[in-house]
């Protein structure tokens, strides 16, 4: 058993899907991709607005695009 069919076997373990059919398992890791994409995608969308939002305040840049930051 390789690395890769150890962690395979641990996720199926860990969750309990050993014990599940095949379409059963299936439709549980479709669910998890989505899930993951969307914590993923929503994460990387806050991360670039906030650096983006910061950047610009911090560097003064936002004065001249007036917008709105609270500077003090």
């Amino acid at each position: 058993m390789n690395w890769f069919q150890r962690k395979i076997y641990l996720y199926n373990v860990t969750f309990g899907l050993y014990m599940l059919d095949w379409w059963e398992r299936c439709l549980f890791n479709i669910l998890v991709v989505v899930l993951m994409w969307f914590v993923f995608y929503n994460g990387f969308r806050y991360f670039a607005e906030f650096c983006r939002r910061e950047l610009l305040c911090n560097t003064g840049i936002a004065r001249t695009f007036s917008t709105s930051c609270n500077f003090k």
